[in-house]
């Protein structure tokens, strides 16, 4: 009797595989969002005003310039000669950035915190979710192509952001 092996319940493993062979715009752009992600939730759960958020800011900052500026040399989504919906958020990004210096300069703080969190929830949060869509390159690295796995991981990111919009509405987490 020929043995079957039980491929019940595998989700494959990681491979960084696509973006080591993805062009070197994005690998740049890989390399300076990654870390902008996770220093921007640091910044984002400390106490304000240290310096230390001051340092991390900066660093932060630069860390997002350079993210903005990959992406002009990214052309996955050939809508108008070569750019795409990306380039926009990009643009965005860089006023955005000079605006947040501006204004913390200025020691209007409240500019500041609301100009922070839009880059990093827009810019950061909301645009790497676009990256986990199947075909793109960080959909293969995370989900090693598993659609099922990428989908049900779509779903569930779809179900935790509608909770944190409507958490005001339905009285959550009170």
């Amino acid at each position: 009797m020929a043995e079957r092996s039980l491929k019940f319940n595998r989700i494959p493993t990681m491979t960084l595989e696509p973006l080591l062979q993805a062009p070197l715009a994005i690998q740049i752009h890989v390399a300076a969002v990654t870390p902008a992600a996770l220093l921007g939730a640091y910044i984002l759960l400390r106490p304000k005003g240290t310096r230390r958020h001051k340092a991390l800011g900066r660093i932060w900052m630069i860390l997002m310039v350079v993210t903005a500026l990959s992406s002009f040399f990214i052309h996955e989504l050939d809508l108008f000669f070569g750019f795409g919906p990306i380039h926009l958020l990009s643009t965005a990004t860089l006023f955005g950035s000079w605006q947040a210096i501006a204004a913390a300069r200025r020691r209007d703080i409240r500019t500041h915190k609301r100009i922070v969190k839009g880059l990093y929830f827009g810019g950061v949060v909301s645009a790497g979710l676009f990256t986990l869509v199947p075909g793109r390159i960080m959909n293969e690295v995370i989900f090693s192509g598993n659609d099922t796995a990428s989908a049900m991981a779509g779903i569930g990111l779809v179900i935790i952001g509608a909770i944190f919009v409507l958490r005001p509405r339905l009285k959550l987490f009170a």
